[in-house]
């Protein structure tokens, strides 16, 4: 008679899956890290700066783009009407606040019109938005 003795193999961990899953969890982070930034403002060619600092805790996004069409959180208004809009949205902040978005071609006095409007909503915490210059 013959008896089939087999040998006990040893317990392995593989390490290919591992690495896999690994790249998995790390892609994960890093999207939901970069879906955390903050991007209120409608995409426009921004102009660049070599030191950008972002106000995380201010209230509203202003956006102006090139052809002078204004935005306040993404729904499109008159400029003559920025005044009443801001006063209206911010009227139940402490020490409301403006992220301005404005394109780099805007005219200078595009751009003074605009935060004249946000001054006249009595807004004194304006962050002028810009990319970061390599």
């Amino acid at each position: 008679m013959k008896v089939n003795l087999q040998t006990v193999k040893k317990v392995r961990i593989e390490m290919l899956p591992l690495i896999d899953i690994v790249f998995l969890l790390l892609v994960v982070f890093i999207y939901a890290m970069l879906s955390m930034a903050v991007h209120r403002g409608l995409p426009v060619l921004l102009p660049t700066s070599s030191f950008v600092n972002i106000d995380k805790s201010l209230v509203l996004s202003v956006t102006i783009k090139s052809d002078g069409t204004l935005y306040v959180d993404k729904e499109q208004i008159a400029p003559n009407d920025l005044a009443v809009v801001l006063k209206r949205k911010t009227e139940a902040c402490k020490e409301p606040g403006v992220l301005l978005f404005a394109d780099r071609s805007l005219s200078y006095q595009n751009l003074f019109r605009v935060l004249d409007q946000i001054r006249m909503a009595n807004i004194h915490r304006i962050s002028l938005q810009a990319d970061f210059e390599k």
